[in-house]
């Protein structure tokens, strides 16, 4: 009886990140646990210094963060009432990290035993099978991340200052968000120096009894098309228009579309941001809603798995429910055997992939319990899981070849034969996997004439600007980061204003430009992607207890530190370019304006300042309406302050334009500024913003009719 009251007295303490996932589990674990949320990191490095001893091996100085420390005595006390303590942080570097830091905090304040447990799913039958089974904590695994802090450490609380001194007071600089920084500078610089050459399409319809279809030219006189101009484009017609137009050839060829891997963190966030429009943050916002647990009623669910992998694998209970779910919906589409993915080059695998932690749980089921962007980002997961062990899709698709003249036209249509895994998907489906249709032709068959004609002028794509979905594709592919940092390095360089967003394109300001130029001249062998590459590599080794981190961070820093100390010296500073002086005197006061760089790019401000505060917009074009002598600068809307481009004469000029004017570049035909469109159809273009002007850009675009002098 005596034994028996002693363990009822027995209280476990949990401790894990955030509130809702602290709620959602105390739920599942029921008496005897308390769950206490840690709010991220309580302890790490100061803010204020960089805090790392180097003539100590590197070792880093922590503090209890800021703010925190009431909430750190609180988890004390808790521990020192309890019998054991389970640390229930994250299953990553910073999750191991965080529960190392939680864990020496706790261990001279209670007698308490403490364990660590790591699980992937919050569901009861995860929670509890964890709690089952408490392990210790990783200890190469915090190596690993104690490596990474000290690194970005030395390289940011260097680099920095360095750019204070150089630059302008306040500005950073990062390891890995410099290198991003790089690849979408560089990318700014080809879309900027390509130049558009104009091609034409032709298209023309054409007749079977009372089916019309159009077809497109691909060929003339045994030559592929290669239309340079209207002119060329009209004597083609003229040749072909009365011919007889007869069917060449028909082809019907089948294809098999296989079902694609469940979702990884990159592949969640690039699909979200092409299908939803959502960024990255929103993207790792809403799936840490998903995955801590969403209100159902009387009960609280985890919907998701942990939403920071790059592995493709998948639990067996998770293949049996699935393929269990997939046998009763869709018994055809079943697969004999599960579909194994292969988990791609240096994934850590420590998780499965981003999956729903019940097929049960359809999108339609859970509609009602979820916000619109919720319920959008669960049904993309659910949709890509279970379609991923369904069986194979099949599309037919059929081309006709129809001869006129010398020119040959083509056109196709494709339908799915077999529906397989598309029998799931709909947020997720494909326009191109059908598309349109034809009448049945056969070979040799007369048509009628060609009766219509359609021309089309064309200009050449230059190089996209990254988006979202993009850069997270290329700093996976090039190995730079992790899932959890691709949503942090842009909104990092967002943030500090050295790249913007427009039309959903990043694209980088005049102070990104002017850092990361400084920076890659400076530190080529850091500011790149093959050394940012290897330092994941590394820091992979030393969470597999390959190499000691000290070891590996003392290899790096004697020669960084000696270029820093190199181009500190040598460096020319910028700071003078930045007050720039200019012809423009202050109508305030009569002084000087000069030319100065804020958050927000370059501005022009009066040289009397503090006495003197007048700022005003750098003029980026002369004004072309004929007899006005003001200049193109932006303003903003009220209410939402969208950006638009007006003449400094307003209000007796009227000038508005709706495209900004492109720095010191002029139409050659009319004199005109040119400015940077953009559509879906043609991407990124240069345009003369003269309507009336052909120069780049045809009648019918949107240009405005600009007013009478």
């Amino acid at each position: 009886m005596a034994k028996a009251k002693k363990e009822a007295k027995k209280q476990t303490l949990v401790i894990v990140e955030s509130p809702a996932k602290a709620t959602t589990i105390e739920k599942y674990l029921g008496p005897g646990y308390t769950v206490k949320a840690s709010m991220g990191h309580l302890i790490d490095l100061p803010k204020s210094r960089m805090a790392i001893n180097i003539e100590d091996n590197f070792q880093p100085e922590y503090i209890t963060v800021r703010g925190r420390a009431k909430l750190l005595k609180e988890l004390q006390k808790d521990a020192k009432k309890s019998t054991n303590v389970l640390l229930a942080s994250d299953n990553d570097r910073e999750g191991e990290a965080i529960a190392w830091h939680l864990n020496n905090a706790l261990k001279d304040k209670t007698d308490a035993d403490i364990k660590r447990i790591v699980f992937n799913e919050i569901t009861p039958v995860a929670i509890k099978e964890a709690v089952k089974h408490p392990g210790t904590i990783d200890e190469s695994k915090v190596n690993a991340q104690k490596a990474r802090r000290v690194l970005d450490r030395l390289v940011g609380y260097n680099l920095s200052p360095l750019l204070w001194k150089k630059v302008k007071n306040g500005l950073s600089a990062g390891r890995v968000q410099s290198v991003a920084l790089r690849l979408i500078c560089e990318r700014e610089e080809e879309v900027e120096h390509f130049i558009p050459d104009e091609y034409w399409t032709l298209e023309a319809d054409f007749s079977k009894g009372k089916s019309t279809f159009t077809a497109q030219l691909v060929q003339y006189k045994g030559a592929k098309v290669d239309l340079k101009n209207e002119a060329a484009v009209n004597d083609i017609i003229k040749e072909i228009e009365n011919s007889e137009c007869k069917v060449s050839d028909v082809k019907a060829t089948e294809k098999t579309v296989r079902p694609k891997p469940p979702f990884t963190t990159s592949k969640m966030q690039q699909s979200a941001a092409n299908r939803l429009g959502f960024t990255s943050r929103k993207t790792m916002q809403i799936a840490q809603q998903l995955y801590e647990g969403i209100q159902m009623g009387a009960n609280r669910v985890g919907l998701i798995t942990y939403m920071r992998t790059d592995s493709v694998r998948i639990a067996q209970t998770a293949l049996d429910e699935v393929r269990d779910w997939i046998g009763k919906n869709y018994p055809n589409d079943l697969p004999e055997k599960p579909i194994e993915y292969a988990v791609g080059k240096g994934a850590q695998d420590a998780h499965e992939c981003i999956r729903p932690t019940y097929t049960s749980y359809t999108p339609d089921s859970v509609k009602e319990y979820l916000t619109r962007d919720q319920l959008r980002l669960y049904t993309l997961i659910w949709e890509k899981f279970v379609s991923c062990q369904m069986g194979n899709a099949k599309t037919r698709t059929t081309s006709i070849d129809i001869t006129a003249g010398d020119a040959l036209f083509r056109t196709s249509a494709s339908k799915l034969v077999e529906k397989g895994f598309y029998n799931v998907i709909k947020l997720l489906s494909s326009k191109e996997e059908v598309t349109g249709s034809i009448p049945a032709l056969k070979k040799d068959e007369v048509l009628d004439s060609a009766h219509k004609f359609y021309p089309e002028q064309h200009f050449t794509q230059g190089p996209a600007r990254y988006t979202d979905a993009s850069i997270v594709r290329t700093l996976e592919e090039k190995g730079i980061g992790r899932p959890s940092t691709y949503a942090p390095i842009i909104s990092v360089l967002l943030d500090r204003y050295y790249v913007q967003r427009s039309n959903k394109q990043l694209v980088p300001t005049q102070l990104g430009k002017m850092i990361c130029k400084i920076l890659v001249e400076a530190f080529p062998d850091v500011i790149n992607e093959h050394f940012t590459a290897d330092v994941e590599n590394k820091l992979d080794d030393v969470e597999q207890d390959k190499i000691v981190w000290n070891n590996f961070i003392g290899s790096f820093y004697k020669p960084f530190k000696s270029r820093v100390d190199e181009v500190d010296a040598n460096q020319e500073s910028v700071k003078g370019f930045l007050d720039e002086e200019t012809d423009k005197t202050c109508e305030k006061c009569g002084k000087p304006m000069l030319k100065k760089l804020g958050r927000f790019g370059f501005f022009l401000a009066c040289s009397g300042f503090p006495e003197c505060h007048n700022t005003k917009s750098i003029p980026l074009a002369k004004c072309p309406v004929k007899g006005c002598d003001g200049e193109i600068v932006e303003r903003k809307t009220k209410g939402r302050g969208k950006s638009f481009f007006g003449c400094t004469n307003y209000p007796k000029c009227s000038f508005i334009s709706h495209f900004k004017p492109l720095e010191n570049q002029y139409c050659p035909k009319c004199g005109w500024f040119l400015v940077e469109k953009f559509d879906k159809k043609n991407g990124n273009y240069k345009s003369c913003i003269n309507p009336d002007c052909d120069y780049l850009h045809s009648a019918e675009d949107a240009a405005e009719k600009l007013p009478e002098a």
